[in-house]
């Protein structure tokens, strides 16, 4: 089993930054890929960034490149989403995810542990 806890959520203007972490316990020495999904209000969970644990190759969402980078770091068995230049479509509940595997894939039915999400929400 493992654990996910993400933090870091909160509300941010546009054009603002946040950090999110989510913090892995449990037997993460099985944990291969982390990633990051969120879910807006009336909308399904959509991926934003994945990254393979062993060699970090990262996979992003269109919507999100060049503005959020995925990061770990091995010793705190943290993942980290930085987030930049937000935007009031990026408000949403973000979810930490966990896949047994070392694909750093973009769909929500590979990952095998979730968290229980942190609210993101930029005003206009």
């Amino acid at each position: 089993q493992v654990q996910l806890g993400e933090s870091g959520g909160g509300l941010v203007q546009a054009g603002g930054s946040l950090k999110l972490s989510c913090a892995a316990t449990g037997r993460t020495f099985r944990t291969y890929t982390m990633g990051w999904f969120r879910q807006a209000p009336g909308k399904e969970r959509e991926f934003v960034a994945a990254i393979s644990w062993s060699i970090g190759r990262t996979n992003y969402a269109d919507s999100v490149k060049d503005r959020f980078t995925i990061s770990r770091d091995g010793a705190r068995n943290t993942v980290y989403l930085q987030m930049i230049s937000l935007k009031p479509e990026d408000t949403a509940n973000y979810y930490c995810a966990a896949r047994l595997d070392s694909g750093a894939s973009s769909a929500t039915r590979d990952y095998d542990y979730w968290g229980q999400g942190t609210q993101v929400t930029v005003s206009s």
